[in-house]
């Protein structure tokens, strides 16, 4: 499983999803969820600094940074005990990157 999150592996990933949304619709949405959320991780640190609110909120700027390799490892764990199929692990097993 990969440990460092690059903008490469999640690329992969939503291009998979875009182009298998029509079969895998709730999987296409549960990742924009991700990213959504992750986003909002990265984003937040601005206004937490800004307003001194750094006590609670920045574990919650650090889980929504985290989201996306958290999400892939509950996915990747679920498919190995064989409760749910996710056929967009393979993308990240390849080391083709395409242009």
């Amino acid at each position: 499983m990969l440990t460092a999150w690059c903008l490469g592996e999640l690329q992969r990933i939503k291009r998979w999803l875009v182009a298998h949304k029509p079969s895998h619709p709730l999987e296409y949405h549960s990742f924009d969820l991700v990213l959504t959320l992750w986003m909002m991780g990265w984003i937040g640190w601005l206004p937490v600094l800004l307003f001194d609110e750094v006590l609670w909120a920045w574990p919650l700027c650090l889980l929504g940074m985290w989201t996306p390799a958290l999400y892939v490892g509950w996915r990747a764990r679920a498919h190995a005990a064989g409760r749910l199929r996710c056929d967009w692990l393979a993308v990240l097993a390849s080391t083709t990157v395409r242009a």
